[in-house]
């Protein structure tokens, strides 16, 4: 019985707002919003996909070979289509290299513009988006939307996936 009101209870109560990086538990609830950006449904994902205005980046992270070589994919990894990947961009501390390589990958992928929609996704319930889309706003990106539910959230409305690769450094 108590961990059926304390199941009740998760479910009514949304998760209190991070006011920085998560740095672990990457997979627990995640906030309704994240403050500075614009948080987004499927539809509203979807609507921005099909018109060809937002970057679309998934964050899912990957695992590489110990000496930072070949990405160790166990099966292909599908998002949504038209999205980069750029896998462990989501961690809440990166390295120094890490957070310039993100940094120039955003500004590619905006071609420099920094009012460029980007859009963050990973899966439902992952910080690795909320921390990334933060990491853009810092870099001054002003049109950040976040799209909690992610490839989860696509995959559940039965719109088509489609295999990436990661990008990384």
């Amino acid at each position: 019985m108590k961990r059926l009101f304390l199941a009740a209870a998760l479910l009514l109560c949304p998760p209190a707002q991070a006011a920085q990086y998560r740095s672990g538990d990457y997979r627990a609830p995640t906030p309704l919003d994240l403050p500075g950006a614009v948080t987004v449904d499927t539809a509203d994902a979807k609507a921005l996909m099909e018109a060809g205005t937002v970057v679309a980046i998934d964050v899912l992270p990957a695992p590489r070979r110990p000496d930072g070589g070949a990405w160790l994919l166990p099966r292909p990894h599908l998002s949504l289509p038209g999205a980069v990947w750029l896998a462990n961009t989501g961690y809440g501390d990166l390295s120094p290299e890490m957070r310039v390589w993100f940094a120039a990958q955003l500004r590619d992928l905006s071609g420099g513009d920094h009012t460029r929609p980007l859009m963050f996704f990973c899966i439902i319930d992952c910080w690795m988006s909320w921390n990334a889309a933060i990491r853009a706003m810092e870099l001054g990106y002003s049109r950040v939307h976040w799209y909690p539910d992610g490839t989860d959230g696509w995959e559940f409305a039965d719109l088509p996936l489609v295999p990436v690769e990661p990008r990384g450094p």
